[in-house]
This record gives structure tokens, C-alpha cells and sequence, in this order.
């Protein structure tokens, strides 16, 4: 193996179903059809938004509807027990906001002293260990989160098991009263940039302790490794991984791979090489629209449904690109940037910019119903490569097509898209791609 390459570590990880803060609809495209949108023609880097994504997704220029209570909520008994103060009371539970994988509910406790205190707690229903891991993955990075910026997530009081439903599980957290969501540029930069400056990694290496979830994915950063490199190919090669048997598209198995092995190392390596230095950020691990908001007691942002590991702190700037998200205003990264200056090489960020948006929606792709990301990301993918291993792409894709036609593997109607992006197509404008595209990988 070649000295400095970085390969990605695939494993054979579980899936778990993540249950996304209740307060909240799980994808801002979910509602796109209900909510005002404005056409983005850009991106928050100069690589421009594909031809797909800029098709189909448009950016929400309104709020996010609040959180409301949707009726009583039945309370495990073990919840109660878990209550933080001592000699608690349960007066109410409510179930409050929606959630696609699991019930939430917003519970009022009678303290001992009479006052009343609100909390919020999530339950994740007969998934076994499943539920256990993701519980128990929230909930550590939330406690990590909250001693390095307290306040800016909701603080974590118990995770445990359901009494009363074997093989459930349950997270309690601090109660939050959500005033607007998204949260505000300015504020949500400030205090997530102080969040990834501030934040220490416990062995001064990249990873986590736990296995923490994303969507229904539980991310393989359960490692500690002095390379980031390492640690993201492994990350996205595993989501790879999972990805490559469910889209059963031989175009996408060119690119990934391309990615993994070219790509990765090229963008992530320069990062810790020529004496720099890549510190070990806390990172919220999936930062978008649904997960940030601004609280409506102090005014403050903050963020939930964490799945953290230490990583490049600018990792969490790779879901603000999709222009389904209301976070792909440029004022969001303009903010960002004002308080933690792009890492060096500082020519690259653009193209890293673009390999950390492939996690969120690779993992859209397979995971979420009706998903309109698996060209988006073969595109994005293309793209990378056409930059940084053209000779490759193109030799691979020659052998890809030959194997093809002495297999006599019939062609997908459903990947059509691949063959325009890679140039053949049935009319003249499709020819002219075609060269215009082959002619760029010679170059």
C-alpha cells in the first residue's frame, strides 16, 4: 500500500432506525410542497449545484411551522423514575411535535418544592439494541456537546429501557420552547464555530467513543485515529457500503469507489501534511434546517438531534449546500467563516465542501421515502472525480461499457440520468455533452 494513502476501513455495522427530534418534520424537502421556495442557482461554494439538483429542489424561504401538542401520552414508569430531581411528580404528558421513527412527548413534573418543571422525552419502540445504541449515541454526544457549549443543546438527563414494551427504549432531555426554525444566521454561527474551536478531543485523536446514528445509519466513527482521512473514508465508505447493494447501478460503483480511493486522499490528506495541523472538532453530525432553532425564552440558538464524533470542523457545513435546505443561504457560511477561517489548503474548501455533503445524502438517498438524491449524488460524485482523477473516471467507465456489451447487460431505464451525465444520449444536445464531456477528461 502506498505510504500516506488513506483507505477507506468498511465494516459491517447495524442499521438503526434514528428518531429525529419530535419537534420537527424530519427533511425540509418532506414539506417543500406546502411551503414557499425560492430557485437557488448556486451554492455556498463555487462548484455550482448539478444539473438534477437544481431541477428538482428549490430553497423554503419561510419558517418552519412551531411544535404542537397532539393529545395525552402514556409514561413508562421507568421515564418517571428518571425524572432528575428526587421526589418528582408526573402532572402531565402530551404527545408534542412529530417524529416519522419513534413517539415523543412533552412531560410536566411537580417538583418537591411545587414548582413545575417541563421536559421532553423521545421513545424509539421495539427495536431491540437497535433502539438501545441510538439512544444511548444521542445521548452521549449530547452530554459531550453541553459541557463544551452548555445551553446550546437541550441537556441530557437519562436514557434507558421501556418496562412496559420490551425491546424500547427511551431518551429524556431538557424541555426547549422553540420561538423560530431555522435558527438565525448570525447566532447559530457564532455559537457552533465556538462549539468546534472550543471543544477538546478526550484522546486528541479523531472519532468517538460510541457508535453514533444518523437517519437509519449507524456511523462507523466508533474508532479513534490520529488521520482524518482515515476516519472519514471509513465514514463514507461504509454509507457506501449500504448504498451500492440497494441502488444496483454499476455507474455509481465507478464513481464511489473512485471517490473513496482517489478523491478522499487528495482532499483530506493536504490537511495534516506540509507541517499543518487539523485540530479535532466536536461536530453535530447532521446540522440542518430541522435540527437548529432559536429558543424562545432567551433568544438564543441552539441545536438537537445530534450525532456527533470529532472531526473537520467544517464537515458540518456540508448540509448547508443542498438547496433543499433553508441553511443554503449564503449567510450562514458567510457568518461561519467570519468566526473560524477556512482550513488549509484554503483552494480546496470548495471541493471538500462538496465530498462532505456525500454522507447526508447518500444516506437520504436509500433511506428516505421518495428521495430525489441518487442522481444528485452520482452528479456530485462525477464531478469530484472529473476534477481530481479524470484518466480514471475515464478508464473505468470504458471498462465498465465493454463489460457491459460482452455480458450483454440490458440496460436500466431508471439510470438514464448516468448515461446523460456521462455524455451518450439520443439527441443532438445529448451528443454535444458527450464531447464536450470526453474532451474534458482528456484534458
Amino acid at each position: 500500500m502506498p505510504k500516506g494513502k488513506c483507505p477507506p476501513q468498511h465494516s459491517s455495522l447495524q442499521l438503526v432506525i434514528h428518531c429525529p427530534h419530535s419537534q420537527l418534520p424530519l427533511l425540509g424537502s418532506a414539506n417543500m410542497s406546502a411551503t414557499s421556495t425560492s430557485t437557488l442557482v448556486e451554492s455556498i461554494s463555487s462548484i455550482k449545484i448539478g444539473d438534477t439538483q437544481s431541477k428538482t429542489e428549490s430553497t423554503p424561504v419561510d419558517t418552519i411551522p412551531l411544535p404542537v401538542a397532539r393529545g395525552n401520552f402514556e409514561v413508562d414508569e421507568n421515564v418517571v423514575k428518571a425524572l432528575p430531581v428526587p421526589g418528582s411528580v408526573l402532572v402531565d404528558a402530551q404527545q408534542f411535535g412529530e417524529s416519522l421513527w419513534g413517539k415523543t412527548a412533552k412531560l410536566v413534573a411537580k417538583l418537591p418544592d411545587g414548582s413545575l418543571q417541563d421536559y421532553f422525552v423521545k421513545v424509539v419502540p421495539k427495536l431491540g439494541p437497535i433502539g438501545k445504541q441510538m439512544c444511548y449515541g444521542e445521548f452521549e454526544s449530547l452530554t459531550a456537546i453541553d459541557a463544551v457549549s452548555p445551553g446550546f443543546v437541550p441537556k441530557p438527563y437519562a436514557w434507558g429501557e421501556i418496562g412496559t414494551e420490551e425491546g424500547s427504549y427511551f431518551l429524556l432531555v431538557e424541555f426547549r420552547h422553540i420561538g423560530r426554525q431555522p435558527a438565525e444566521p448570525t447566532k447559530l454561527a457564532s455559537r457552533l464555530a465556538d462549539m468546534h474551536m472550543r471543544s477538546v478531543s478526550p484522546t486528541g485523536k479523531f472519532g468517538f467513543h460510541v457508535s453514533t446514528c444518523h437517519a437509519k445509519i449507524i456511523q462507523a466513527v466508533n474508532v479513534w485515529d490520529d488521520s482524518w482521512c482515515v476516519v472519514f473514508g471509513r465514514h463514507l465508505g461504509h454509507i457506501i457500503d449500504l448504498a451500492c447493494p440497494v441502488l444496483q447501478w454499476p455507474e455509481f460503483d465507478v464513481v464511489s469507489k473512485l471517490v473513496l480511493d482517489k478523491v478522499v486522499p487528495r482532499l483530506l490528506l493536504p490537511l495534516q501534511s506540509d507541517g499543518r495541523v487539523l485540530k479535532p472538532s466536536l461536530i453535530h453530525g447532521d446540522c440542518w434546517d430541522g435540527n437548529t432553532a432559536m429558543d424562545m425564552m432567551t433568544g438564543e440558538a441552539f441545536i438537537f438531534d445530534v450525532c456527533s464524533f470529532y472531526g473537520h470542523n467544517e464537515y458540518d457545513t456540508g448540509n448547508w449546500r443542498a438547496p433543499r435546505h433553508r441553511l443554503s443561504n449564503k449567510a450562514y457560511i458567510k457568518n461561519y467563516k467570519l468566526h473560524y477561517r477556512m482550513s488549509e489548503p484554503i483552494e480546496d474548501w470548495d471541493a471538500r465542501n462538496l465530498l462532505y455533503s456525500l454522507p447526508y445524502n447518500v444516506g437520504n438517498t436509500i433511506y428516505v421515502p421518495g428521495s430525489s438524491q441518487k442522481q444528485v449524488v452520482y452528479e456530485d460524485m462525477t464531478t469530484l472525480c472529473k476534477m481530481f482523477c479524470p484518466n480514471d473516471l475515464r478508464r473505468e467507465m470504458e471498462q465498465l461499457r465493454e463489460r457491459k456489451a460482452s455480458e450483454s447487460i440490458p440496460t436500466n431505464p431508471e439510470h438514464d440520468g448516468a448515461k446523460k451525465n456521462e455524455g451518450s444520449g439520443d439527441d443532438e444536445e445529448e451528443e454535444e455533452e458527450e464531447e464536450e464531456e470526453e474532451e474534458e477528461l482528456e484534458d
